[in-house]
């Protein structure tokens, strides 16, 4: 009988590379996570990218994504502006968006905590 390996976390015998992650209500399971980074304007997908599962991928994702938005933006665009949901708020993710001229619209999370996002970027239009 081969032994079990109890404190071990659980491994994917077909991709050794997926992590346990949970998203929401639903149960933990093996995966990757896919984020994308779209025009709201016209709904197009302007970015896409898969990481690793981690509790940080979607910022650090976000700003890979947001950093190549920079770089190809033109006359054409006045500013970017960035949706997120409130797993967003956290100081150094609003920080870096500030730091690429980023205007973060990030709703907040007062739950327990502080929110990072500062009160006039709560307050601006958008």
């Amino acid at each position: 009988m081969p032994a079990l390996n109890v404190g071990a976390p659980p491994q994917s015998t077909s991709d050794p590379e997926a992590r346990l992650y949970r998203k929401g209500r639903t149960g933990a399971a093996l995966r990757f996570v896919g984020h994308t980074l779209m025009d709201n304007r016209h709904g197009l997908i302007s970015d896409a990218r898969v990481t690793s599962a981690d509790g940080h991928c979607e910022r650090e994702a976000a700003k890979v994504m947001l950093q190549s938005a920079s770089v190809a933006k033109d006359a054409h665009w006045n500013e970017i502006t960035l949706g997120a949901d409130k797993s967003c708020d956290a100081k150094e993710f609003i920080e870096a968006c500030v730091a690429m001229s980023v205007v973060p619209h990030v709703s907040k999370n007062t739950t327990g905590r502080r929110s990072a996002v500062p009160d006039e970027i709560a307050a601006s239009a958008g």
